[in-house]
């Protein structure tokens, strides 16, 4: 009850304040029920699937966003990727292939938990170079091997996730949003980010030019932060100096590769590299996973059965679909931009650093608010930008501070960006937990990058 009071406090404290000049009541009353299902899947009353279906819901019910549109959410591509990332690793799992792909990492690097760590992050770095997707590598290549690691050392949700299957699943989350931040194609929205740069400046934000900016605070970042996350949140094997003999003798009486593993196998390099070569033929990277989700269907890797028993998965679909739609929607209504104008009015007459740190402190914490790093970008990227430069602050200065912290501060919550319900909802780690790390994690990044990263801005000229 007292969880329940929480939550129903929250959305009728927005309901109590004064709609603003501008903003339509239906708008208001949405921002009230999104408030009350994030402070629902905070407090937790229900599960996290069941409070956001209940916030959808009344949000169409309410009249605050037609049934048309509260429900456009779950006819997203991203949401289907999500879902498809669950099913090809539970082919990778059922097959055997991932626990073969496992031990083969294991042999090479598994001398100790923190090295698997950074063997995944390089994986991660490497495939972010040219798959402009990061709920594809992240989700769909990164993920099963990640679990199929965990599950190796006997470590699954529950008593066993702090062996090891927890540690991973914070450690290569909160690198892939660096990784995120580092390249263009880190993500899909951030050629979005670029785009608007150029329309509000006119700068061009290459591909190379936001490797050169990212790279050295990048770099430091991905040394730093899973050091920082080994020491608060440590694994409980942490040298492991037998691992590679046993995962070669365990190879061994695994015996020669399987049909279904070959099958598995062929399904995964076919999708991995129709996600690499997008731009050659243009099928959405939903397409590609679900093309792969139908092979092996088709070939008897995985039943109808199979899929349905994916809890997880469908748990995901749900509250990521709900909450992406009710985010959209908000920018959509104008109530992301009117927050971003009543923010900027707290900077007048202030220097242009001092607005500065101020507005991309706000910029970077609303997204607590926000279910994607697209929805946040599409409704504060402009106007934020706006209000830094009417400050007075350098435009490159403003354009890299802007594009490389709308990825960084996807590190905050469970539902930051597409990877973010994949990893969290294998049941690893806790949501408290989750965000303390999200929390930790940020302000690290934000120091590093407002600080080495401004500094290397400056020896290139930029600024």
């Amino acid at each position: 009850m007292i969880r329940w009071g929480i939550v129903l406090l929250s959305g009728l404290a927005v309901t109590l304040i004064p709609v603003p000049t501008g903003i339509e009541p239906a708008a208001w009353r949405l921002l009230a029920i999104f408030v009350a299902t994030i402070v629902g899947s905070i407090a937790r009353p229900i599960s996290g699937g069941a409070m956001v279906l209940l916030g959808v819901s009344a949000s169409a019910l309410s009249g605050a966003n037609p049934i048309e549109t509260a429900l456009k959410g779950y006819s997203d591509p991203i949401v289907w990727l999500v879902l498809a990332a669950f099913f090809i690793s539970a082919g990778m799992v059922k097959t055997g292939l991932g626990r073969r792909i496992a031990f083969l990492f294991i042999k090479a690097i598994g001398h100790r938990s923190l090295g698997l760590g950074y063997a995944m992050v390089g994986t991660d770095m490497l495939l972010a170079s040219v798959i402009p997707s990061n709920g594809a590598r992240s989700g769909g290549i990164l993920f099963p091997i990640a679990t199929s690691l965990a599950e190796a050392y006997d470590s699954r949700p529950g008593p066993t996730a702090r062996r090891l299957g927890s540690f991973l699943m914070v450690l290569i989350y909160q690198c892939e949003v660096i990784i995120c931040a580092i390249f263009l194609t880190g993500q899909a929205s951030n050629a979005l980010i670029a785009k608007f740069a150029r329309q509000v400046t006119t700068l061009d934000l290459s591909y190379t030019r936001w490797l050169i900016g990212g790279i050295v605070p990048g770099i430091v970042s991905l040394l730093v932060v899973p050091l920082i996350i080994y020491k608060i949140y440590p694994p409980t094997i942490k040298r492991t100096p037998e691992a590679s003999i046993l995962a070669a003798k365990e190879i061994e009486r695994m015996g020669p590769i399987s049909r279904n593993e070959k099958l598995m196998l062929l399904v995964f390099l076919l999708v991995a590299g129709l996600w690499i070569t997008t731009g050659v033929h243009g099928i959405h990277y939903a397409a590609v996973a679900l093309l792969g989700i139908c092979v092996l269907l088709l070939t008897g890797v995985v039943t109808w059965n199979d899929l349905l028993a994916e809890r997880s998965a469908w748990d995901v679909f749900v509250w990521y679909g709900g909450l992406l739609e009710m985010a959209e929607r908000l920018g959509q209504y104008g109530i992301t931009r009117k927050f971003a104008d009543f923010a900027a009015g707290f900077t007048v007459g202030w220097s242009w650093w001092w607005a500065l740190a101020l507005l991309l402190l706000i910029y970077f914490y609303v997204h607590y608010g926000f279910a994607s790093i697209t929805a946040h970008v599409t409704a504060m990227f402009i106007p934020f930008l706006m209000v830094i430069l009417a400050a007075g602050a350098p435009p490159w200065l403003a354009v890299l501070s802007l594009a490389y912290l709308s990825n960084l501060n996807a590190s905050l919550t469970h539902y930051g960006t597409t990877p973010a319900p994949i990893y969290f909802g294998a049941h690893y780690v806790s949501q408290g937990t989750w965000w303390r790390i999200g929390l930790i994690a940020s302000v690290v990044n934000i120091a590093i990058w407002m600080t080495i990263g401004v500094a290397w801005w400056k020896l290139l000229g930029w600024w």
